[in-house]
């Protein structure tokens, strides 16, 4: 049987259930189907709990700093039900030569901080007088003409705590466009920064000083935010779930999806699935695209709760590569969001795998716990024995934007533009983070309740917090 709608929509994680959600806010009586292979929707966003602990398979959380994010909140009513940790009172740290170092989130702060040599910072500045790099090199070797080398074992714990990935390897172009754009157009990024900073204070009404943003989740994990959006599409028969699309075809008035369980048929097809999972997809239709993908990462989380312990201060600490340790970084999930773990006792979780150490996805779990523990023991003071142990494997990997997704994300913006009807965004197209995907979505969403072609937005400058 084929159900005929006015857009169909392939993907139940965020980006599919944004874009229904602004359907439906506001488009009245447009017939709409999500439709997604899963069981459940969300995706790679889902929570766990048991015995009291409370950790996430995907990601804790987001910035409040993005006004599609927030509007979304407030639209759901999940304003009411979110829980904040500002990055203003919540540090960072991160393992250098074996010892946690404390990172300012103030660029004064991080100049005056001990971080690296005084010599060291004058280089830093020296960035005033460098010409943009030309090329579109690595994120490593833009930081280190850019910045300097003493700088690289930050630069490389961020990007290692954004991607789980190799600064190698990853493109500056395709991970910070914003600033690649600054770079080109000032000269110089440290003046870029500065420019901005003026503008948004002069925009700022009242003389207020801007503040520093909020991690923002709910008390019961993050899975709460799919499955509210989820609930008025269950509630009206929109969501599938079960239906894996097997194919989809192009036809002269609009679109055919063909599932297990039925066809669709609709002027408007939206394509809201991680990157790797739209590329055979588009294939179909767009021969050019078989067989391409992006590299993936994968990362193991192993979540340890003990009972009469206390954690640093703070988000928790990230350990760049040159370190060579085992463990990627640690997260302080109970000093992060209440309800995390027991009265009396804190929980965290350790991040393993990645780009660079895939294999380490192939221990058992009892041998990630052991090797989990002994790194951060010499880190951490902890009791002896946890009393609670989990080992939480991917869902998915993390799309690692390098050379071959700025060709692939090229070809998807001559393919929209080509095919009528067609939009595509999801997790690795234009960005990782979740609100990197409700912008996008909730710009595609506008896109198709206007009947206009999708079109890639300005991109964005984003700040840097560890």
């Amino acid at each position: 049987m084929t159900e005929s709608k006015d857009t169909i929509i392939v993907g139940a994680g965020i980006s599919g259930l944004v874009v229904a959600h602004h359907l439906r806010r506001h488009r009245a009586g447009h017939r709409l189907v999500v439709l997604d292979k899963a069981d459940r929707p969300g995706g790679v966003i889902q929570s766990f709990a048991e015995n009291g602990f409370r950790a996430e398979w995907g990601p804790h959380g987001f910035l409040d700093n993005c006004h599609e994010s927030r509007a979304l909140l407030q639209e759901t009513g999940l304003d009411r039900e979110a829980v904040a940790a500002s990055l203003g009172t919540h540090v960072r740290y991160v393992c250098i030569n074996g010892s946690l170092m404390m990172i300012p989130q103030s660029p004064l702060k991080i100049i005056r901080a001990p971080l690296i040599p005084f010599s060291k910072k004058v280089r830093v500045l020296g960035e005033l007088f460098q010409p943009p790099l030309e090329g579109e090199p690595t994120v490593a070797k833009w930081a280190a003409y850019r910045f300097g080398r003493a700088l690289l074992p930050y630069v490389d714990a961020v990007f290692t705590g954004t991607y789980a990935g190799d600064y190698n390897e990853l493109k500056i172009d395709a991970v910070m466009p914003g600033v690649r754009a600054l770079e080109r157009h000032h000269g110089s990024v440290i003046r870029g920064v500065i420019a901005k900073a003026r503008a948004a204070r002069k925009k700022k009404s009242g003389g207020k000083k801007l503040a520093l943003p909020a991690m923002t989740s709910f008390s019961e994990g993050m899975q709460r935010l799919p499955e509210r959006l989820a609930e008025p599409l269950q509630q009206a028969g929109d969501l599938r779930l079960g239906h894996a699309v097997q194919r989809i075809e192009k036809q002269s008035d609009g679109w055919l999806v063909e599932t297990g369980n039925g066809c669709f048929t609709a002027p408007t097809l939206v394509l809201a699935v991680p990157i790797n999972q739209s590329l055979p997809l588009l294939a179909a239709f767009a021969p050019s695209l078989t067989g391409r993908s992006v590299p993936e990462a994968r990362l193991a989380t192993v979540v340890l709760g003990f009972r009469d312990a206390t954690l640093p201060p703070g988000f928790g600490f990230l350990i760049p590569e040159v370190e060579q340790r085992f463990t990627l970084g640690t997260l302080f999930s109970s000093n992060m969001f209440p309800n995390r773990a027991p009265a009396g006792s804190i929980v965290f979780e350790t991040l393993i795998g990645g780009r660079r150490h895939p294999e380490r996805l192939d221990l058992d779990n009892q041998t990630l716990i052991d090797r989990a523990l002994a790194d951060i023991r010499g880190l951490l003071d902890l009791p002896p024995v946890p009393n609670f142990t989990k080992v939480l494997r991917p869902l998915g990997g993390i799309p690692q934007l390098d050379s071959s997704y700025l060709e692939l994300l090229h070809d998807r913006n001559t393919l929209v533009r080509q095919h009528r009807g067609l939009y595509v965004c999801g997790f690795g197209w234009e960005g990782i983070g979740l609100n990197d995907m409700i912008k996008t979505a909730t710009a595609v969403a506008t896109r198709v309740a206007e009947v206009r072609p999708q079109v890639q937005d300005e991109a964005e400058v984003k700040k840097v917090y560890f």
